[in-house]
């Protein structure tokens, strides 16, 4: 007599499928993608919908966590600061700590394709990051600068750090686009200023070999010697308004 059925036992049966857990979008997250979106398309192709598309959601579900466009370009730019080192001032170091924080500028503008772009863009007078803005002046403050110098100077680093890597990324796509190496170029450049008139320009002739040669790096740590060696010539000296009370004027 053929045996009933019995049921299979809770330990022999198949696992039942589950749907995976669905991860909640977040600021974070949104932030994430776009990188993610920066780094394979480019700055000009950086879109809500391309966002959206790259987290698998709607664009409206974006709009919950993200005002627009330029909020999402603000948060991006305010997460490059994330872990910067501003160290404590130090007059005997000043020079040292402003070449080090322009370094650590530079690497984190390089580390995502076109974010010198976004910066170009944006201020850094919000509340997450004027902090930083603030450490930066007293490195700089404890130097000495007058005060009409100390004024201006954050702002003039700043926008040498953010041209220098900005010109970088334009070379860096025209690399790609072109498929020509940086040692092509280079020769490229050096052989046309060569061949150059002598007779018309003396300068650029004479410099041919050199214009293009040095590395970004020699040329960037190079650019921010200059600067400092400009802001170093005003220590000490006294602001207009200061020299007026010394006077008795007013």
């Amino acid at each position: 007599m053929t045996q009933p059925d019995m049921p299979t036992p809770p330990w022999e049966r198949p696992p039942k499928r589950r749907t995976p857990a669905r991860v909640p979008l977040t600021r974070e997250r949104i932030v994430d993608a776009a990188y993610t979106v920066l780094d394979r398309e480019g700055y000009d192709r950086l879109s809500m919908r391309q966002v959206a598309a790259e987290l698998g959601v709607a664009v409206s579900a974006l709009y919950v966590h993200v005002r627009d466009k330029d909020e999402l370009l603000q948060l991006m730019y305010n997460r490059t600061f994330e872990g910067y080192e501003v160290p404590e001032p130090d007059p005997e170091r000043w020079r040292e700590q402003v070449m080090d924080f322009a370094r650590q500028a530079r690497e984190r503008l390089l580390s995502h394709r076109d974010m010198a772009k976004i910066t170009m863009g944006q201020v850094p007078f919000t509340p997450e990051l004027l902090p930083y803005v603030e450490r930066l002046l007293a490195v700089l403050g404890a130097a000495g600068l007058p005060r009409r110098v100390l004024a201006i100077s954050g702002d003039m680093l700043s926008t040498y750090i953010n041209g220098f890597a900005l010109e970088e990324s334009l070379w860096q796509q025209r690399y790609r686009e072109t498929h020509t190496s940086w040692h092509k170029l280079r020769d490229e450049v050096n052989e046309y200023f060569a061949s150059l008139p002598p007779d018309r320009f003396p300068n650029l002739v004479a410099l041919a070999d050199i214009m293009v040669d040095e590395s970004n790096d020699y040329r960037f740590d190079l650019g921010v010697e200059i600067i400092l060696r400009g802001l170093a010539s005003y220590i000490g000296e006294p602001d207009p308004d200061e020299e007026g009370k010394e006077s008795g004027e007013g």
